[in-house]
This record gives structure tokens, sequence and C-alpha cells, in this order.
């Protein structure tokens, strides 16, 4: 059996729930760019003046089924054909303006328009870059294809500052591949299991909150989940030589 024959058979989640998560994408991601749009210009102008170059970046990422598609984020680093597709800490490509986008997440909103397309959804594995989903075995492959990616999950909210965790002194792409693959990996296959309605808008809601103030509410239990995974990072990545 293939890997794609894998793939269809790996989601467990009932045509009304997909169906249900694929409305709330579509609302979403329609409100999200209504109501963001007087901010959009503001983004680009930002952009164009800080430094010369096109406002919006474009990669192409793995998606459902291994479908590849481009993704879409306002463009933070100067323009250059060459570098690593990882941004480490310091990273010297990424521009004043491009910073502050990174660090408050606005350089991801552009994804909303990946998300109305349906190449996206709001909640699911953050897409892949292809030359790094041959890094995962094809079971995990088949895990990983079986959803849409999404702007947000289990992962991204714990790996939320993941450039600041590659230091380019080191082999990033090593410690990418060795060390932090393996946790959103485990993250991945419990968002197969566990996706629905329910699920997807108190994630969705952490990351409004986490981007908003910083942190997650207690209330909400997610970051009580992530804590002892962080912590058991944090000691595994200081004891590397």
């Amino acid at each position: 059996m293939s890997v794609c024959d894998d793939v269809q058979t790996t989601v467990s989640s009932s045509s009304l729930t997909l169906a249900l998560k694929r409305v709330l994408d579509v609302v979403g991601s329609i409100l999200g760019l209504v109501i963001l749009s007087p901010v959009f210009p503001i983004i680009a102008l930002a952009i164009k003046l800080d430094s010369p170059g096109p406002v919006f970046f474009r990669q192409e990422r793995s998606g459902r089924h291994g479908h590849l598609f481009l993704i879409y984020k306002f463009r933070s680093m100067t323009v250059t054909t060459s570098g690593s597709a990882l941004t480490v800490r310091a990273d010297k490509r990424v521009t004043r303006v491009g910073a502050f986008l990174r660090r408050t997440k606005l350089d991801e909103l552009p994804q909303l328009i990946n998300v109305l397309s349906g190449d996206m959804s709001l909640v699911g594995p953050r897409p892949e870059v292809p030359e790094f989903m041959r890094y995962y075995s094809p079971e995990q492959s088949a895990v990983i294809l079986s959803m849409r990616p999404g702007m947000t999950d289990y992962a991204a909210i714990l790996f939320r500052d993941e450039s600041a965790l590659l230091n380019e002194d080191e082999d990033p792409v090593s410690f990418y591949r060795h060390r932090i693959m393996p946790i959103k990996f485990a993250y991945y296959e419990r968002y197969s299991r566990e996706n629905g309605l329910l699920k997807d808008l108190r994630i969705i809601l952490a990351t409004v909150l986490l981007l908003a103030t910083g942190h997650v509410p207690q209330w909400l239990g997610i970051e009580s989940e992530l804590k002892f995974v962080r912590d058991a990072f944090g000691r595994a990545s200081q004891g590397q030589d």
C-alpha cells in the first residue's frame, strides 16, 4: 500500500465533523480578512518602505494528500536566492519590520487566503516545506498529510518562538530534525485523533489570547498540557553538546 493510500485511511473523523470544520474555516477566514482589511495596507506600506522587494512571500508547502501549494506570508526577510528554509536566532536576513511581524505573528495573516481557498485550515499541523517531509517515516507522513495543514495547532503554540531555539552556530537542520520534529509530530498525531469543532475553537481562542496577552489563560487547560513537554525540551536542549 502506498503512502497516498495510507493517507486516505488515516483520518477517522466523521463527514459531519469535517464539514463543520470547513464551515468554520470559511466563515473564520472571511471574517478575519474583512476585519483585518484596514491593517493589511499599513503592513504592506511598512514592508515596502523598509526594504526592496515584494509585499508577500510565497513558498511551496506540502498540503493534504501530498498536494503542493503556495503559502502566503507578509515578507519578513530581504530578498535572496540563497539561505536555509529555517530561520535561526538573530537571522541576518530578517528586516526591521520583519522582526516585528514575526514576533507578533502578523506575517502569518495572509494565510487566511490559503484557508479560504481550501489549501489550509484554521487549525491543523503547520504546513511543512517539502524538503523536510522526507525526514518523516511513511507512517508519519500519512498521518500529517491526511489533514489540511493549519495556521495554528498545539505545536504552533508550544513552538511559538521556534527561531529562538535554532542557533546559526550549530546545525539548525539537524536540531530541527532530531529535536523539534519528533515533538511536533506527537501533537500532529494527537490532533488527528482528537480533532473536532470544539477542539478547534479552543485552540483558536488560545492562539488569539496568546498573541494578544503573551500567555494562554490557565482555564483553557492548554498551557498546563504543554508545560511538561516544554520543560522536557528545555532540559534536553541545555544538555546538548
